[in-house]
């Protein structure tokens, strides 16, 4: 048999993972004496492991988190109030799956930022689309969108993932257009997707900080009801590192 036109075909059929695994086999004595269907299953399974993770490089990439973070990384230890059992189940992202909303909602440096790009980073994993936006900022890009052109384009985009980020929730009081902005957001998002969102500030005091009550109404009542809610506490894990490394 004439190996290498067989291996150009396979690349050209863009078959990369199978050719790799394929070239290693005739390297291997151990693999030239397993059968014919024994090669072809771990070629296949070379395969869809190789295509597994581009599609996730991908993901990662479309994703953009803020922070690089694994659910396994987590460090519970830390007196801050986080119910490792709840995290472990939002972990398996059935919330994503039924199109609930997530709450983090703790003082600055108490791991909120990291604990969302954590769970977004194993929805990333198990082949959920992902997208992470500062609210701050995307308020400001859809404010400019509306003068230049870009603002259909521009919701189109937060739209596409399964699960939306908004992280830093009410670090300053919203104005009118900005409440109708992310009214926008949520609407779309609502009971179609999952919406993430962190905030220092407590829920009860959410609606103090949006100027026009009915726009406040609306949107609290579809991001607040069928969420998720962790609420941590203590001293900012950067002071307690600061203090350790001293």
């Amino acid at each position: 048999m004439l190996v290498h036109p067989t291996l150009d075909k396979i690349e050209q059929l863009r078959l990369f993972g199978m050719a790799k695994a394929m070239r290693e086999q005739l390297q291997n004595q151990k693999a030239t004496a397993l059968n014919f269907e024994e090669r072809l299953g771990l070629l296949v399974d070379r395969e869809m492991t190789e295509r597994e993770n581009r599609r996730l490089v991908t993901r990662l990439k479309a994703a953009k988190l803020r922070l690089s973070a694994a659910i396994e990384d987590i460090d519970f230890r830390q007196p801050r109030g986080l119910d490792k059992s709840l995290v472990l189940s939002l972990a398996s992202n059935q919330w994503i799956t039924e199109h609930h909303n997530l709450l983090i909602i703790g003082p600055t440096g108490v791991g909120k930022s990291y604990l969302a790009c954590a769970l977004s980073h194993k929805a990333c994993r198990d082949g959920h689309g992902v997208l992470y936006q500062r609210l701050p900022r995307l308020l400001e890009e859809l404010a400019l969108s509306h003068h230049d052109g870009r603002y259909r384009k521009l919701m189109k985009s937060l739209l596409k993932a399964d699960l939306l980020i908004l992280d830093d929730f009410g670090l300053a009081p919203l104005t009118t257009e900005q409440q109708r902005d992310l009214l926008e957001i949520i609407e779309d998002c609502y009971d179609r997707r999952s919406t993430l969102v962190t905030s220092q500030l407590p829920v009860k005091h959410w609606h103090d900080i949006l100027a026009e009550p009915t726009l406040a109404d609306a949107i609290l009542d579809r991001l607040v009801h069928n969420a998720y809610k962790i609420e941590l506490k203590g001293e900012s894990m950067r002071k307690s590192r600061s203090k350790i490394n001293r």
